[in-house]
């Protein structure tokens, strides 16, 4: 209760405290004075929003530290003039990782604090537990930090979701064909979530190379014994294993590997390849006999971000400025920089929807304006009437030491049978001030 109350009390000052009627025009700076109380979250002044996350818990390191790079960015734009002379609140609440307290925390998010939106809601099962109250209440359920299929695939089930991260069906194929051009004669094992997370990325996998897979083993979220599984992939013969698992469990399965003598080629998952944050919990479920993430010497992942190892990369630099002037602790992680790239699309959804926002009409302006939307992530977002889908790219990459190198440029595509593509686009850049311009859709 005590990190509850201090998440939610600490953001929500630091966002009304960047209030400002006349700091500048934010990107999306407008005539102050006809602004209106348009919708539940809305004042003349303010703009209301919520998120769960996993502040305690198994999951909380890493994932706790995307709201502060969230709040980073809100209060930056706060102190830049906000959207229309609105400043955004953003309350945050701790869910554990558990989808009992995910439901009971948003509720007291729409219900009692009255947020606009819910934004950035962290994780497969946990936000599968208040999908549909969202949708039945109206409530815009923006950018879900998850890359299940279920956030944008089906607008007309769930009109008021939208993914914002790539879907990780999208995210296998582009796996699979790397590996088909790549290691044509690997014998693939797979490390699988029990839930949509592992099924989604199995399914885009298979696509390209089923009949390389010897072996698909899964693990249930909280079950920290995955012996079993290693052991089976390592007795079927696997010499190429890809992960579909949160970060606890790229450590788990390579401290397995290690006390089985069994060193396959490992692929993991964007979601679970966090070199800094592997090492540490490699560090800490070793007792120290592991120190850091040079086992993953050599692994390959993907990417739909830029990260922290690349300093001159011009997002990477407006968000160190953007979290040094924030004064919070800790240095800038690439979970900060997840938090901050949401938030900056979120921006960019609030310009869209115009002076005086409604709930209805900010998902209006996603669908008609999203799809052009330029910033950090690597390829287009997917965003139209018939599919609230996110980004629809990534990038292949090994890790070396805690940083990554890239072997194979943006990759785009989409769920289904649609064609893998390299992204011709060129790479953007932030504008001068950090902060979008949208027009409304209005």
């Amino acid at each position: 209760m005590t990190v509850l109350a201090a998440a939610t009390v600490a953001s929500t000052l630091a966002a009304c405290g960047g209030s400002s009627d006349d700091g500048g025009d934010g990107g999306g700076g407008g005539d102050t004075a006809a602004n209106e109380a348009s919708d539940i979250g809305i004042t003349e002044n303010s703009i209301k929003l919520g998120a769960h996350f996993p502040l305690t818990g198994v999951a909380a390191p890493g994932y706790s530290e995307i709201p502060t790079g969230a709040t980073a960015y809100y209060d930056y734009v706060n102190k830049n003039g906000g959207v229309n002379g609105r400043s955004i609140e953003y309350v945050y609440r701790d869910d554990a990782y558990n989808p009992t307290n995910t439901s009971q925390v948003v509720n007291q998010l729409v219900l009692e604090d009255e947020v606009f939106a819910i934004v950035g809601g962290l994780g497969t099962p946990t936000h599968s537990a208040v999908l549909d109250f969202l949708n039945s209440e109206g409530v815009p359920d923006l950018f879900v930090s998850s890359g299940s299929l279920l956030w944008g695939e089906d607008p007309e089930t769930n009109p008021y979701t939208f993914g914002w991260q790539t879907d990780y069906e999208s995210e296998g194929k582009i796996i699979g064909q790397y590996i088909a051009d790549e290691f044509p004669d690997a014998k693939v094992g797979l490390f699988l979530q029990d839930d949509d997370f592992g099924e989604d990325g199995e399914k885009g996998i298979r696509e390209y190379i089923d009949d390389q897979v010897v072996a698909a083993e899964r693990y249930t979220p909280g079950n920290t014994n995955v012996g079993p599984q290693i052991a089976a992939l390592q007795a079927a013969g696997a010499d190429f294993v890809v992960g579909f698992n949160v970060p606890s469990y790229t450590a788990l399965s390579q401290l397995t590997a290690l006390q089985l003598g069994y060193d396959p080629q490992w692929f993991y998952s964007n979601v679970g390849s966090d070199p800094a944050l592997v090492g540490s919990l490699l560090n800490n479920f070793s007792q120290g006999k592991v120190t850091d993430a040079s086992v993953l010497d050599g692994t390959l992942t993907t990417d739909y971000l830029p990260t922290v190892d690349e300093p001159d990369n011009p997002w990477v630099q407006l968000f160190q400025q953007v979290w040094d002037e924030s004064g919070q602790e800790g240095e800038l992680t690439n979970y900060r920089i997840y938090g901050m790239a949401q938030a900056y699309t979120t921006v960019q959804a609030l310009q869209a929807a115009g002076q005086n926002p409604t709930r209805d009409g900010l998902v209006d302006a996603i669908q008609q304006a999203g799809g052009d939307w330029e910033g950090p992530v690597l390829a287009p977002f997917r965003y139209s009437e018939d599919s609230h889908m996110g980004t629809s790219g990534m990038s292949i990459s090994r890790i070396t030491g805690t940083s990554t190198e890239e072997v194979r440029p943006v990759q785009q595509t989409d769920i289904g049978d649609a064609d893998i593509t390299e992204f011709d686009g060129d790479a953007s850049t932030p504008p001068a001030n950090g902060i979008p311009d949208e027009e409304s859709v209005e």
